[in-house]
């Protein structure tokens, strides 16, 4: 499901050079023109159990102590039925949804009215207004990048609001936890089926529209390539990098002092899980520019996988471990704990360092120097429809010379350190590493595929000098 661990993953495209110029045909960018039976039994698949897999993951929490398979067990053995689960269940409340409508409202201001000021004194960091990748019909949008102050702000207002001056408990969220999730899926309803309806009636830019004529993957995969309200209100930034991800950090500091109040204690894997999705939350923002440049942008549309994925998807099954360790405290062994850290850190490490491996050298066109030598790179062409020729270089040095997605492979030691935390009395908490597999592995495979009908016999070339996708020797 789309989100800001999608954002992250999605540097394949740029390192292969891919061109987001005007030269590349309509037809190249976004969802496809047309519908295949397999894709739509997925769209429709997705659209009536992606919401049930999130509820039963929660549900599995809140009644059956975190296992995935009691529930199961118990209406199969006619120990329990559906409607008892149900009856169970928290329904929606007026405390949760004004929590909601204030949460919504408060991102939407930081947003769109305040402009960035971190990147006139913080070295280093790009904000303020900055251009994303032109689109199919040619425009280049322009975006106000916030976030990193956006999160600064909610987060120094939620310390001093819950422990300074006592407005409200610091685990409000997690005592909310269900009642939100309902909120947040009424959110994602109404916000794809605004965006559907808007593209319809008044799209931001028709040029940027596809319509498939199938209701279904429209929906889903969305019409609008960046449907806007306004100069600066842009549906598909904001979703992906606001509401769902500045939330996770106080997701789980609301689930680190649930710890505290039921055990008096918070735990050292709960400390682990809070630090290490920190990391990735603080670097989404650090580099929420560079986003601009990733698929989620350039690539993809607006639709449900977008809207109700960052809004239910991404704050309830991202953050699981911290989920699965109130209800199941781990205290980890020393030696566990730093184990698990480093491989965490070295994740990240290899995550950040490839990325900005293939940013030196796409803007400098090679002229620079990684592992201290002169880059090593393959020249490849592809002709559009058009017929206008163009080039590009495909790194094969540095982490890119070790494997042909090797920034997704950092992402997946840092999944994997974050299930670790957990222990192994169940699986509930691996569901993401399980997942992010599932997503990089087909993300690899669709980019190679398109990849290869582009280049034909440069990609050849390509796989040949870096035979390996994830894993040297083995994938």
């Amino acid at each position: 499901m789309a989100g800001p661990q999608e954002g992250k993953s999605s540097e394949a495209r740029k390192h292969k050079g891919i061109s987001n110029g005007a030269g590349a045909s309509q037809g190249q960018w976004g969802r496809a023109w047309e519908v295949d039976y397999f894709s739509l039994a997925a769209v429709i698949f997705l659209l009536l159990f992606a919401p049930l897999i999130v509820y039963y993951f929660i549900m599995s929490c809140d009644q059956h102590d975190c296992s995935l398979t009691e529930p199961v067990i118990d209406l199969f053995g006619g120990n329990t039925h559906l409607s008892d689960i149900w009856d169970k269940t928290p329904s929606l409340s007026w405390n949760a949804a004004n929590i909601c409508i204030l949460w919504v409202t408060f991102q939407v201001i930081l947003y769109t009215l305040i402009p960035d000021f971190c990147h006139k004194f913080l070295p280093g960091y790009v904000g303020g207004i900055q251009e994303g990748a032109i689109t199919p019909a040619g425009i280049v949008n322009k975006y106000e990048i916030n976030g990193l102050q956006a999160w600064i702000i909610t987060h120094t207002l939620w310390f001093a609001s819950s422990y300074y001056f006592h407005w409200f408990t610091p685990t409000i969220i997690i005592d909310n936890w269900i009642p939100l999730l309902w909120c947040a899926n009424i959110l994602g309803y109404v916000v794809s089926t605004f965006a559907m309806i808007k593209a319809h009636v008044f799209p931001t830019n028709a040029k940027d529209c596809k319509f498939t004529g199938n209701y279904f993957y429209d929906y889903m995969m969305g019409i609008e390539f960046n449907p806007r309200i306004g100069k600066w209100f842009d549906f598909k930034l904001f979703f992906n990098g606001r509401p769902g991800i500045v939330a996770w950090t106080l997701i789980n500091l609301s689930f680190a002092a649930k710890q505290q109040e039921l055990y008096g204690q918070v735990t050292n894997s709960m400390i682990l899980v809070n630090v290490l999705q920190g990391i990735y939350v603080l670097d989404f923002f650090w580099n929420e520019a560079w986003y601009l440049k990733t698929i989620d942008i350039c690539h993809d549309h607006f639709g449900w996988y977008l809207g109700w994925g960052d809004c239910v998807w991404l704050p309830y099954l991202y953050t699981l471990q911290g989920l699965y360790l109130v209800y199941h405290p781990v205290q980890l062994s020393t030696a566990n704990a730093v184990g698990i850290l480093l491989l965490g850190l070295v994740g990240y490490y290899i995550f950040r360092m490839t990325n900005h491996q293939k940013d030196l050298f796409r803007r400098t066109d090679g002229n620079c120097k990684i592992w201290g030598k002169k880059p090593e790179y393959i020249e490849c062409s592809y002709t559009s429809t058009n017929g206008s020729r163009y080039y590009s270089k495909l790194l094969t040095s540095g982490f890119w010379g070790v494997a042909r997605h090797f920034n997704y492979t950092g992402d997946l030691m840092g999944s994997l350190a974050y299930c670790l935390t957990c222990g192994f009395e169940h699986i509930l908490p691996y569901f993401y590493i399980i997942y992010m597999t599932i997503l990089l592995v087909h993300r690899c495979i669709r980019d190679e595929h398109r990849c290869s009908g582009k280049y034909g016999k440069d990609w050849k070339r390509y796989t040949t000098a870096v035979p390996y996708r994830l894993i040297p020797g083995i994938f």
